[in-house]
């Protein structure tokens, strides 16, 4: 499986622009890669539409290191304008007062229409404060992909144009797998998100109390609600018959 936490823009600190000179704004991101000559290719694009302001965008690392990076910057006044934070640091960075200026605050003093409805409603949503307000600009969405040899599962005895669809198929899967060979049938990363974040969605199961966290600052995680709990106990054993790597422990309770 291949993963990459979703993402969003927040504007770190009011800038002024100037009318005399080119203003330069700098955006801090954390896309490596295509996806970062993507971003220079964006900046560009832009910077060439027009003579009054110039994107720098600079590449700072992981997405915890960017945001490690910006928060240290705010801290000697060095704040880079944009910064793209992925989803685990959001509710840093809406507890940040004065290091950040809602995204909808900096449209509106700009003189420019902002329609959140554009957006997927839960992407939208989870960037939103409870008064409705906007607070960072969506930039980029991820999502969980399976992947799978198709030579390996042909090679194993399985069609490889059926893949499984369940978890309990993956582990039969991946049982068939070891049995044909394979040292490592299966593994993954970023579990908190796949088998209880996703996992909880995909069963309109909410993974903490208070709207998931969106309705209060004390929102308790529900990692060990019965729904979660008789699954992750069912797909364990399964993984491990197979062998899989599967460093999946059940989180102690931590609701109140």
């Amino acid at each position: 499986m291949n993963y990459k936490k979703s993402l969003a823009a927040l504007a770190i600190a009011a800038f002024s622009v100037g009318a005399q000179a080119q203003t330069e704004i700098q955006w801090w991101h954390s896309m490596g890669g295509a996806l970062g000559e993507w971003v220079n290719d964006q900046a560009k694009d832009f910077n060439a539409s027009q003579k009054d302001y110039k994107i720098v965008p600079t590449f700072k690392g992981g997405y915890d290191e960017s945001m490690t990076a910006a928060i240290a910057a705010f801290r000697s006044g060095n704040a880079p304008h944009i910064l793209q934070v992925f989803e685990v640091g959001t509710a840093t960075m809406m507890a940040s007062k004065g290091a950040i200026v809602p995204v909808g605050k900096v449209m509106q003093d700009a003189g420019l229409k902002f329609d959140p409805e554009a957006y997927v409603p839960a992407v939208a949503g989870y960037y939103t404060a409870p008064n409705g307000q906007m607070l960072s600009f969506p930039f980029n969405s991820s999502t969980p992909v399976f992947h799978y040899n198709k030579d390996a599962f042909k090679a194993a005895g399985m069609d490889p144009e059926k893949p499984p669809t369940t978890w309990p198929e993956v582990a039969l899967a991946a049982a068939k797998l070891k049995a044909s060979g394979h040292k490592c049938p299966f593994t993954t990363s970023w579990i908190s998100w796949t088998q209880l974040e996703s996992f909880s969605a995909w069963h309109n199961t909410e993974f903490a109390t208070k709207g998931n966290g969106m309705r209060g600052m004390d929102a308790r995680l529900r990692a060990a609600c019965s729904f979660t709990k008789a699954a992750t106990t069912r797909l364990t054993p399964l993984l491990s018959q197979a062998n899989a790597p599967w460093p999946l422990a059940l989180l102690p309770s931590m609701e109140t």
